[in-house]
């Protein structure tokens, strides 16, 4: 992956944004705006068109097309600047299919950019919830590892399978379960082999990113929890098979490596227990930066990053130091805020571009 950045971005029927171009720089975007008035749907923008998919939860067509739209098609249009030279990203989506063309062909393979979106509430939903926890190291390590997506994948077919097989009990299910059991054990070390790899690149970036953003010495570590770690492919069929009693009656799988958590400490303590609120949001806005670290290291680029509003529970010492990272971070940075004071402080940036946002409209680029 070369060095890019996104320049412009236009969209047309998306949400309340109207049909302007949007101009950002290769370092800082600050994007500034009363609630309600646009500046998240810019950002929700710019992941649907490089994710092919927004990070709203439960979004379907008709909620991202435009209450004024005189036609049910929604169309991107962006300039992204890779290495020095300009190339073009756009789409077509409506409620029956959707296009990408890169420099005008059709993109049948994986988008070439990246995005990473960071979101003011998913700090609590990550320290209060283990199928959140389950949930975010999966996505991450899926953009990390194309295989471990494609492992995890079919895991998750088996499991299905499985299940249907566990709830209904068709005659000789037993014997397909048998089968399915063989490639879930399988699945299984090869996905905890490659959770464990993922824990332990990330952690000295963790540890590294969380003393540059707040300038404190502190010990940050997450421990990968699973009852079947470093067993063998017989070892994990055999634990199948001594639940398989127990997910008869319950008519579906008691245990897996889906049921699996990651439990982050701080200074060894547990910290979903321990920690403030402000310090979980430090530990996790830590975590997502190390990850990004973690992209840059392995595909020599930085993701684009969209930052959603994340002054929440930090005084203004701390929001102050991570404005000071953001400063000297490489990556192109796109933010938004409705605090006066954040946005002061953002204001000072030198060479940030600014963005204001009203009622859907840009006013001011």
């Amino acid at each position: 992956m070369s060095y890019f950045w996104l320049e412009k971005i236009k969209v047309i029927n998306f949400r309340n944004l109207s049909a302007d171009v949007i101009t950002f720089g290769n370092g800082i975007n600050c994007i500034f705006g009363d609630n309600g008035n646009g500046k998240t749907n810019i950002l929700e923008a710019v992941n649907l068109l490089i994710q092919k998919k927004s990070f709203r939860k439960n979004t379907a067509f008709p909620q991202i097309l435009s209450i004024d739209c005189e036609e049910n098609e929604i169309i991107f249009s962006s300039v992204f600047v890779v290495e020095g030279e300009r190339k073009t990203l756009s789409a077509k989506i409506s409620s029956d299919s959707s296009s990408w063309f890169y420099n005008q062909e059709l993109l049948k393979s994986k988008n070439p950019f990246s995005s990473i979106f960071i979101n003011p509430f998913d700090s609590h939903h990550f320290f209060d919830s283990s199928s959140f926890r389950r949930k975010w190291f999966d996505e991450h390590i899926s953009q990390w590892d194309i295989d471990y997506k494609k492992k995890l994948r079919d895991y998750h077919q088996s499991l299905k399978f499985r299940n249907t097989l566990l709830a209904k009990k068709p005659s000789y299910f037993l014997d397909q379960i048998f089968a399915i059991d063989e490639n879930l054990a399988n699945l299984s070390k090869l996905i905890i082999e490659k959770r464990c790899v993922f824990l332990s690149e990330i952690s000295d970036f963790y540890k590294k990113t969380f003393k540059a953003i707040f300038s404190e010495e502190n010990d940050l570590e997450i421990q990968y929890q699973s009852k079947i770690i470093g067993f063998s492919e017989v070892e994990i069929k055999n634990v199948l098979k001594k639940n398989l009693e127990k997910d008869k009656i319950l008519g579906h799988t008691s245990y897996g490596i889906h049921k699996d958590d990651y439990i982050p400490y701080f200074n060894g303590l547990r910290s979903f227990d321990y920690c403030s609120l402000g310090q979980q949001k430090m530990s996790y806005l830590s975590l997502i930066f190390a990850y990004i670290e973690l992209l840059r290291y392995k595909y020599k680029a930085y993701p684009v990053v969209l930052i959603d509003d994340v002054s929440g529970e930090l005084d203004k010492e701390r929001w102050s130091n991570l404005i000071d990272y953001l400063k000297i971070c490489k990556c192109q940075v796109l933010i938004t805020t409705a605090n006066e004071s954040f946005q002061k402080e953002l204001e000072k940036i030198d060479g940030a571009i600014k963005i204001l946002v009203a009622n859907g409209r840009i006013l001011k680029n």
